[in-house]
Formats: structure tokens, C-alpha cells, sequence
């Protein structure tokens, strides 16, 4: 690949976009204020799905070495990010997963793991970033083959299905503030 070819494809507009994305995932999952966990998932809600749209527009690319990128994401900024989810996500952390190999092959539900799954999300998208922040172009362009081919095979998937329980969760706290609002409403009427 020439040199030419590489920048294009690392400063390419889709690119950029998505590395905008993913820095604000990042960041939202790094900072140290927590919010409440309606306000949690409502953010979430809306930026994976960001995410995922950004990622599956990057442009394809293939590694210019054959070493792997660097990584930068360390085991306990990982579990950090994990352990944060979990004790947010509390009893609604656990899901059902059914869009997972193994369940084709068992006879119980496979559980999935909220907070599981936004760590490894995070862990590819922050390594991704990270590579990018030294501006060097070749390791740029290898990161974005691997962050790209690790969205198709492996975290894009993981994005998608943690939508489901935190869809579930939003839509489920939208309709009981509905419901307690229309019992409301019934009860007024008994009354006038």
C-alpha cells in the first residue's frame, strides 16, 4: 500500500467520524462521576448505536506490518470498566443472550453480561484510539484494520446485544412513569 493510500484511509472522513465516536465512548466510560442508571443507559442508548453506525462505514484496510498494533488497554483499566457497569447495572447486569454459538447447541439459556460486553467493546475501540493519538500513519492504519475486523467478528456483535437488555431496561422505565401517570389519571376520575 502506498503512502498516499494510507493517509487517505486514515484521514478519511468515515474515519474521523468514527474515531469522534469512539473517544466520546470512552470517555463516558472513563469518567468518574456516575450517573444514575436511567441516565446511564439513556447515553448509552444513544451512542453505541453511533458507534456501531461509524464502524460499519470504516473503509477497508489491510495491515501494513505484520506485528499486531500496540495495545494500551491494561487489565484493570479493563476490569474498572467492567466492574463500574456491574455495580451501575446491579441484578439487570445479567441478560439473556441468544445470538451466541453456544446456544445453538443448549438446552438452557446462555446468560450474557451487560457489563462484560461494554468492557470488550470499550477495549478495541480505546486501543483503537490510543493508536490514533500519536498520529502516526502506518501504525494508524494498522490499528483501523484491526479495530475494523475485530467490529465484524467480534464487538459488533457484543454492541448489538447489549442493546436488547438496555432497550428493555428504557423501555420498561418509560412505561411504568406512563402507567403510574395513567393510574393517576383513573384515579382522579373514580373520585370526581
Amino acid at each position: 500500500m502506498e503512502r498516499s493510500d494510507t493517509n487517505q484511509i486514515v484521514y478519511d472522513k468515515s474515519v474521523i467520524d468514527f474515531v469522534t465516536v469512539a473517544v466520546e465512548y470512552c470517555v463516558f466510560l472513563e469518567q468518574e462521576e456516575q450517573l444514575p442508571r436511567t441516565e446511564w443507559i439513556d447515553k448509552m442508548l444513544k451512542i453505541m448505536p453511533l458507534l456501531y453506525v461509524k464502524a460499519s462505514l470504516l473503509p477497508e484496510t489491510h495491515a501494513i506490518d505484520d506485528s499486531p498494533p500496540a495495545t494500551f488497554v491494561r487489565e484493570e483499566d479493563y476490569s474498572r470498566v467492567s466492574v463500574r457497569v456491574a455495580q451501575l447495572m446491579g441484578e439487570e447486569d445479567v441478560y439473556l443472550d441468544v445470538f451466541v454459538e453456544d446456544m445453538k447447541y443448549s438446552d438452557r439459556p446462555v446468560s450474557g453480561f451487560v457489563s462484560e460486553n461494554i468492557a470488550d467493546i470499550y477495549q478495541d475501540v480505546r486501543n483503537f484510539i490510543s493508536v490514533y493519538q500519536f498520529e502516526l500513519t502506518d501504525q494508524m492504519n494498522d490499528a483501523l484494520a484491526v479495530c475494523r475486523e475485530n467490529f465484524h467478528l467480534f464487538w459488533g456483535q457484543k454492541l448489538v446485544n447489549v442493546l436488547r437488555p438496555l432497550h428493555a431496561l428504557k423501555s420498561r422505565g418509560v412505561n411504568m412513569d406512563f402507567t403510574d401517570v395513567e393510574e393517576d389519571i383513573k384515579g382522579e376520575e373514580l373520585w370526581d
